[in-house]
């Protein structure tokens, strides 16, 4: 199979049908063998009827329907497991992304060898102060954090490699940073088209600014994981032993001034040296536990149920 489509939504009934009729025109056009993957996240709308129809009149449409809202990552997830195309695409099912792209990254994936395709909406139709400042932020500090140097890390419209998605693991709000994954999995031929963004044509955004905030906790979440997240112990055992030496040899200096210098001064227990060397003691050993047992954790963890689906097409 060439393509695999795969579309999180939630909430989107008026648009389905011509985001499908579109799709449709394009795989015929290029005589692409194809699915689409529409990943209902929990929509309370007819959207899940819509796909039911759809998926009726053409086989070639697919559809996974959470019990409630998991979140976009969650619903990627589902459909990165699902996919059977040699080649991946993610887009939004608001119509602002054009499915007249697909060819194009298509092309860059299998001629121009690319493991995956990162859209830029180079020319955006949101509102400046809600999105496109925050968003400008948002992409600087990511590229900043994670050595990926895209301009639109956010856009939902991305082609990729089916063996990329098959080895990177899209959990809590990561769909953001996939490229940052997909290049920490190994994947280094990383590139950027400008696609046409189009104005929203029904209903209204489900993201306000909290995305954008979450987006930045998220940001450190991965540098953290990328960093450290395979050996926690390298940094809380590195701090740990570091606040600890620092407590210890305090401690050392206050025993030895009371012992041979000062013998006739203050209890030891008077001077609030002594408490700040035993803070940074007891903090540099919580430090050294932390690292110790995130390194048992990481050896011992279970995959844990990350979403419910109740129907599957």
């Amino acid at each position: 199979m060439n393509l695999s489509i795969v579309i999180p939504l939630l909430n989107e009934q008026e648009s389905l049908p011509e985001l499908h009729n579109w799709i449709v025109k394009v795989m015929q056009t290029h005589n692409y063998s194809y699915e689409i993957l529409f990943i209902d996240d929990g929509s309370t709308d007819a959207s899940w009827k819509v796909i039911s129809k759809l998926s009726h009149e053409n086989p070639n449409v697919k559809g996974i329907r959470f019990l409630r809202n998991y979140g976009k990552s969650q619903a990627l997830h589902a459909g990165f497991s699902k996919a059977q195309g040699d080649v991946v695409i993610t887009m939004d099912a608001d119509l602002q992304d054009s499915p007249d792209e697909i060819p194009e990254l298509f092309r860059l994936i299998t001629e121009d060898n690319y493991d995956l395709i990162s859209g830029w909406k180079k020319k955006r139709y949101d509102s400046v102060v809600a999105k496109n400042i925050p968003s400008k932020l948002f992409n600087w500090a990511a590229r900043k954090t994670s050595g990926v140097h895209l301009n639109d890390f956010n856009c939902g419209l991305k082609a990729y490699k089916n063996i990329v998605i098959k080895n990177i693991e899209v959990s809590g709000e990561m769909h953001r940073y996939i490229p940052v994954l997909a290049k920490n999995a190994g994947f280094g031929k990383i590139g950027e088209k400008v696609v046409i963004h189009q104005a929203r044509k029904y209903g209204s955004s489900k993201f306000g600014m909290s995305r954008f905030i979450n987006g930045f906790l998220d940001l450190i979440t991965i540098w953290f994981l990328s960093t450290f997240g395979k050996r926690p112990m390298h940094l809380f055992g590195l701090l740990g032993s570091i606040m600890f030496v620092i407590g210890f040899l305090f401690a050392f200096y206050l025993g030895i001034d009371k012992l041979f210098i000062n013998t006739s001064g203050r209890l030891i227990t008077e001077r609030p040296q002594f408490y700040l060397s035993l803070t940074a003691m007891l903090i540099g050993t919580q430090l050294f536990l932390a690292g110790f047992l995130g390194e048992i954790i990481l050896r011992t963890k279970n995959n844990e149920e990350r979403y419910k689906i109740s129907e599957v097409l």
